[in-house]
Formats: structure tokens, sequence, C-alpha cells
């Protein structure tokens, strides 16, 4: 066993105990919250644990969090008789940020108190909310299964190191002192510790304890009276499971609380679902929508911080990846079941059959969820959506809208992945169009506003709204007053590769094969277009020689009103963007040449015949029209030459 050691604080950490004990003092009691959580998280580690080996519960089979305070000392300290740590763990958990975003948890630190403090909890860092209130913690801890020698005491100031020294210490489990500063002798107060507990922390599984105390009138006349303990431990919260209770039990003000404790979230949710299945699988769901997305949302591989597995209220685990597909990774929520082994294994959970129909319908569920959210008007003009427990606390207006912007990019994973559903999810999924710049436009209420004979809906992809919206593939589609909808997430492109069509209507990117509008051009029309292809034939067949190398085919098109070129691909190719998206990811792309299209109209299309820089003139257009598309000459100073020489 090692003497006392000084270690440094890892940078991050440091970043943090600056933020907690400048920026936090608006939400000061945010501390005992995340303390009774990890608390409450040590007891379920052991009690998981102690499944595969009882010998860990030592003749100690009580899990509960005890909440002391001595007013002279000005101490708080919270104890539980969890997992305990060995004096590893507390250098490596007490002195580091879990690696798991770490990067994205700095980079998000503001200073701006009220931002910041919805960060304390998301990222393993809850501990040092403690800092808030205390000038030092004191962390004396023992793992279960080690003997009581081996425990260990930790120690700082929170000025950038700690201590850690052998300690004997008999029971197992956990006890973080804090040495309360001047400003905050509130949280050595018996009445104020009770209010916090039933506030953040009634829902908690397992008893949180306090010493009764008993008013005791002063001993002398005029001196005042003074509550005092009674030497008895008092359970102050529920104790009980949340989700276990009927839902007529429960009101939205606790539905709320519960989400905070779980999610450590201090911003209400969009909706929740919570209800009892029965059947061939008994569990019980509780699934909410948060109002924001967590940091690591597009770490898709992430363990952990979704849903929690729960069998006969015995906590199993947080990394329950096979209780929703990962297009639904962004949901809260607790799922019990009745039905479980309790010595349930990660590989065991893969292969059940039961834990493949908790997991269609959860699915299922939140889907639900999500359409009530989609079919639910938005609060009138000027009103604020209140949380359904009417608490004052502020949503969206339109819940849906909101929704979308924060997770739609997330659930349109859904459209490749899950075949099952995908009817759902197109119904669910929302787009920006020609007509509307937010993303607000259901493929229902497209497909209900198509101009008679149009038998497509049409849509463009690419980088941003802004280049979606001036791509001059879209300029045929302006003049008729033809909605195409803009499709600009990264995932758009790889999501439509599954989706052929929508309610028996094609969806068919203006960006691939020959524009056809069908009966949306007069005969007229078709015929004038034919005349100009025909009558600019001789400089098409001289583009395609001048570009030989660059492009698949030169043709005249309709589709350009204003702009000279454009470049498409073949209807069963792959599309530009896509292309572009696979090389910024290192991947592979096959070989595919474009397509140029001509506008014949265009006075610089029409200068081209007889033209002694024709071959420079032809380069041009080719790199304008794959600038317009959102990529690069092969040669971008050569492209500036020629452009240069024109002009001169």
């Amino acid at each position: 066993m090692s003497d006392k050691q000084k270690h440094s604080f890892q940078a991050e950490v440091a970043q943090v105990l600056h933020l907690v004990t400048h920026s936090l003092y608006s939400h000061p009691e945010i501390f005992l919250r995340e303390l009774i959580s990890n608390a409450s998280d040590a007891c379920d580690k052991l009690r998981f644990e102690a499944l595969h080996d009882g010998a860990l519960l030592a003749g100690q089979p009580d899990l509960r969090v005890r909440i002391g305070f001595d007013q002279q000392a000005r101490t708080l300290t919270v104890t539980d008789t969890g997992i305990g740590m060995s004096e590893q763990e507390a250098v490596e958990n007490l002195g580091t940020i879990a690696k798991s975003g770490t990067r994205a948890f700095a980079a998000r630190l503001s200073g701006d108190a009220k931002a910041d403090a919805q960060l304390i909890g998301q990222f393993g860092v809850g501990f040092y909310a403690g800092f808030i209130v205390a000038d030092r913690i004191v962390v004396e801890s023992r793992r279960a299964g080690l003997p009581p020698q081996q425990g260990v005491r930790w120690s700082s100031a929170g000025a950038g190191e700690f201590e850690v020294e052998p300690l004997a210490r008999p029971e197992r489990g956990t006890s973080v002192t804090l040495h309360l500063r001047e400003d905050a002798l509130e949280f050595a107060d018996g009445w104020r510790l009770r209010e916090l507990v039933k506030k953040y922390s009634d829902h908690i599984s397992l008893p949180i304890q306090m010493e009764g105390e008993k008013w005791e009138e002063g001993k002398q006349e005029g001196q005042p009276g003074k509550m005092t303990p009674t030497g008895e431990w008092e359970t102050v919260n529920q104790a009980t499971a949340l989700w276990t209770r009927p839902k007529k039990d429960i009101t939205g003000e606790q539905y709320t609380q519960f989400y905070e404790q779980l999610a450590h979230d201090w911003q209400p949710p969009l909706a929740w679902a919570h209800h009892r299945v029965e059947g061939g699988s008994e569990y019980t769901q509780l699934l909410y929508i948060p109002s924001h997305a967590p940091l690591d949302l597009w770490e898709r591989e992430r363990k952990g911080g979704g849903v929690k597995l729960y069998v006969r209220r015995v906590f199993i685990t947080d990394d329950a990846e096979q209780l929703l597909p990962r297009y639904l990774r962004f949901v809260q929520g607790v799922i019990d079941s009745a039905d479980l082994p309790l010595n349930v294994s990660r590989e065991l959970l893969q292969e059940s059959r039961d834990v493949k129909a908790i997991r269609e319908g959860n699915t299922r569920r939140v889907l639900g969820l999500l359409e009530e959210l989609a079919a639910s008007p938005p609060a009138a003009e000027g009103e604020s959506a209140k949380s359904e427990d009417q608490s004052g606390a502020e949503l969206p207006q339109d819940k849906y809208a909101h929704f979308w912007r924060e997770f739609g990019a997330v659930l349109k994973e859904g459209l490749g992945e899950d075949a099952g559903n995908r009817e759902r999810l197109l119904k669910l999924a929302r787009y920006a169009s020609t007509r509307s710049s937010a993303p607000s436009v259901a493929l229902a209420d497209y497909k209900a506003r198509m101009k008679p004979g149009q038998k497509a809906i049409y849509y463009i992809t690419a980088d941003t709204p802004a280049a979606a919206a001036s791509s001059p593939q879209l300029e045929v589609f302006r003049q008729k007053d033809i909605e195409v909808l803009l499709m600009t997430d990264r995932v758009d492109e790889w999501a439509l590769g599954f989706v052929r069509e929508f309610e028996g209507t094609p969806l068919q990117s203006v960006a691939k094969g020959a524009v056809d509008l069908g009966d949306l051009q007069d005969e007229a029309e078709k015929k004038a277009a034919e005349q100009a292809a025909q009558s600019i034939q001789p400089v098409l067949e001289k583009l395609k020689e001048a570009l030989k190398e660059q492009v698949q085919d030169v043709r005249a098109t309709a589709r350009l009103v204003d702009s000279p070129a454009c470049l498409v691909v073949a209807d069963a190719g792959i599309s530009l963007q896509l292309a572009r998206l696979l090389k910024q990811a290192g991947q592979s792309v096959p070989t595919t040449k474009p397509v140029l299209e001509i506008n014949p109209a265009h006075p610089l299309v029409q200068k081209l015949e007889g033209n002694p820089r024709f071959d420079d003139l032809a380069r041009i257009l080719f790199d304008q029209a794959l600038l317009a598309e959102g990529g690069l000459p092969d040669d971008p100073a050569a492209y500036v030459r020629r452009v240069n020489a024109l002009l001169v």
C-alpha cells in the first residue's frame, strides 16, 4: 500500500473545476442531485455484480444512500453502500473526465452559467459539481471484495491537485464529504436537504436516508430553540421506481423530474410514453423524447446513456443497445422486464427472442409518440408551449418542428436500416423545398399539392440549403412553379438509395437522367426543345470531342433557363453529391463521368460555333457547371487563367 501521493488533475478537469467554482452559482443545488445519482449508480453496479458473485455483499445486503451534515463543522456527507473504489479507481475516476466526449465537453464550455450548468452530468463530470458549494472535498471508499485495510482517501481543494492515501475502512462503499463554503451553509440544514431530495431524487429506487430531527426548546429563558438529531435514520424519498407506479398516480411534474434525474438534463422533455406491456413478453416501458440533442449524438458507436434495462427492478445495464435501433439513439428511458433471466449477459441479449419483441415494441411506441407530436397543432402565435406538468418550463411552440431540427437527420438513418418501418418514417420526414426554406414539408403535403399531370416527387441534394436552392437544375421547375424538395443532410443521399416511392408516387432526383416533365410540358414546348437540340447538334459533337476526358456525354436540355450548362448523371449512376461525400470520408468512388447538359438558347452557348477559342470555352462551361454543383475544377489555376484571358 502506498503512502500519501499528490496528483495533478487532467487538463479538462481543471477547466471544469474553474467553471463550477466561478460560473454556476445560479444553480448551486445541482451538486446534491449529482452526488445522489452517483451513489445510486454505485449501488446499482454492486447489485448487478452480486448476481454473479454474492460474496460481494459480504453480510451487508442493504443498499442505501445516507446524507449527514454537521453545522458546527460545516460539512455535508453523502454515503452509499455501493460498489466502492480501489485506490487506482479513485485516481482514474476522480482525476479524469471519462474519455468519451472529453473534447466535446471542453469545447462546449462557454462561461455562461445557465448554458454550462446543463452540461454538468452529461459527460461523467457530475462529481465536480460538489465544488460549487465546497472549498474542499474528501472521498473515502473501499471497493466491494477488497479487505478493510485496502480503503482509500481522496481529497482536493479543487485547485489543480488532489491527494490520495491508504485508509482502513471497515465498510464497503463510498463517503463524499463536502467542506462547505461560508455562503453555502444552507446545505447544512436538514429541512433544506430533505426539500432537495424530494425535488430531484424522490424516485431513486433505493432508500435515501437522513438522521431524524426533533425540536428542542432553549434550556434557558430567552434562549432560542433548535433542531437536534434523534439518532435514528429515516427514509426521506419514496424509494420506489416511478415506472412501477400506475400512470394515474403520477403527475406530469413527477414525470419531468424523473427525466431530469435520469438524463441529467434540466430542460423538460418534449414528450413521453409510459406503458405496461403484457402478452408473450411482459415489460414496462417509460420512454422520453428529449428537447435537445446530446453532444455525442453522432457517435453511433457510443455506449450507454440512453435506455436503461432493468429486470424486476434490478438494474442490468445502460448499454442496452438491443432495446432500440440506432436511429432512435436519442431516446431516454427505462425498460423493466419481468421475463428476462437475471443473469442475462450481453451475448444472451443479442440472441434472446424476448429482447427482440421488446425492441420491436419500443420502436413502435417511439414512432407512435412522434406521430402524435407531428399531428399536434403548434401553439398559437405569441403563446409559449408549456411542459405537460404546467411547471412553467417553456417548450417550443411547434414541438415536432423543434424535434426535427434536433434529431431529424438521425431519424432518417432508419430509412435505410429499418425496412419494416420505412413507410412510417417517410411520413415523419420533413424537408425544405422551393416553397419553404424551413425543413417543414411532409411528403404527404407535397403530394397533396402536386400539379395536375405531375407523376413524380422531385428533389435535389446538396451540401447546404443555399446551394440546393440556387442550383441551375431547378430553373425550369421554378419557371413552371413545380415544387422541388431540397435535401441537404449528409444522410439523405444514402437514405434515398433505399427509397423508391412514397405511397405509390416515385421520387425523382432533378440531377439524374434527362428531364422529362411529361404532361407538365405542352406540345409546343416539346417541339421547340427538339428543334433547338437539332440546330445545335454540330456544337454538341464538338463539345463531346473537346471534353471526352471529363464527360460521358453532351446533350441539349430544356431544364435550363438562365444558365448555360449543368451536370447530371445517368438514372442508375452515383450522384455527384454522393461521390463527394464518399471521397471526403476516404472511401473509394466508382469512376463515372457526368453528362454535360447545354442550354441552346443561352448567348454563351450560341457564341461557341466557329469560335477560335472553342476548347477554352468548353472547359470553362464544364468547370462552371462543376462549381455550380458544389465541386471544384481539377485544375483551379487553369480555370482562372482561361477566365482571365476572356476578360482581357
